[in-house]
């Protein structure tokens, strides 16, 4: 349980995406576009580079963690960057210090590949994922940083897949419509998932950041670790900025909440 506390954590802070998660209602009412597929990103929509969102994570009324996540130019390309540290109580059941990057194409927002430094108990990893479209290969090279061991696995991939980290962009760039269901390929290093994001409703959502009027997205997939074991939504604010104020696990061991608390300008 304290490994998928906090691995988990930061999985939902990056979209909620990589956790592989499937629901146990009814398929919804339609679904945008053929399955499994990215768009480009619409004509007129704005990366929102230049800030940092900070949250703060809670489970079961105590104070997890805080993360960050931060868009910036990267060359021709979009580099997605994000941190996650554990406090109080979990940090003494299992310290947790990661550190995300993603690069992905503005234009496609398919992603060009991902890098992970995860800190977690006892473990430590350096981890490398490239995406190989002349090949059609997720290219993983992964160094354990306690005995120094290698690892390196292929997988077959589409022509264009998302990631953990870009993939909170990707659906926030979507159009969103009321009762609708996206459905994109998301790959992290492994087989690829058809992630379908379901849009739920429209609510109010109260925190340390302010109240804001938001569309609930719960995205999930029909295989994975976790199968059959949870929930996950994402709340975007409702305006053009389509910042993911609050994001929600429902696991097993608990409830996971994180919740924006501020936003920094860099």
């Amino acid at each position: 349980m304290k490994r998928l506390l906090l691995t988990t954590a930061f999985a939902l802070l990056c979209a909620a995406l990589a956790l592989n998660l499937t629901s146990q209602q009814p398929a919804p009412p339609s679904t945008i576009g053929p399955l499994a597929q990215i768009h480009p990103a619409p004509p007129n929509y704005t990366y929102p580079n230049g800030q940092s969102l900070i949250y703060e994570a809670e489970w079961r009324l105590w104070s997890a963690g805080t993360a960050r996540i931060s868009l910036d130019l990267a060359g021709d390309n979009e580099r997605v960057s994000g941190t996650a540290n554990s406090t109080g109580v979990v940090a003494l059941l299992y310290p947790v210090h990661d550190r995300f990057q993603s690069i992905f194409d503005p234009h496609t927002f398919c992603s060009v590949g991902i890098t992970k430094h995860t800190e977690e108990g006892f473990h430590a990893r350096e981890t490398l994922i490239n995406f190989n479209y002349s090949r059609h290969r997720a290219v993983l090279d992964e160094t354990n940083l306690k005995d120094g061991q290698a690892k390196h696995d292929e997988h077959e991939i589409p022509g264009c897949v998302t990631d953990v980290l870009s993939g909170i962009f990707y659906v926030a760039a979507l159009p969103l419509t009321p009762n609708a269901t996206y459905v994109f390929p998301l790959n992290d290093g492994g087989d690829t998932v058809d992630v379908r994001a379901h849009v739920e409703a429209r609510e109010q959502v109260k925190t340390p950041a302010g109240t804001f009027s938001t569309i609930r997205v719960a995205p999930e997939a029909a295989s994975g670790l976790l199968k059959d074991r949870g929930h996950v939504w994402i709340w975007y604010s409702d305006d053009a900025r389509r910042i993911p104020v609050q994001m929600r696990a429902r696991m097993f061991w608990g409830t996971l909440t994180f919740r924006l608390v501020r936003i920094e300008k860099k």
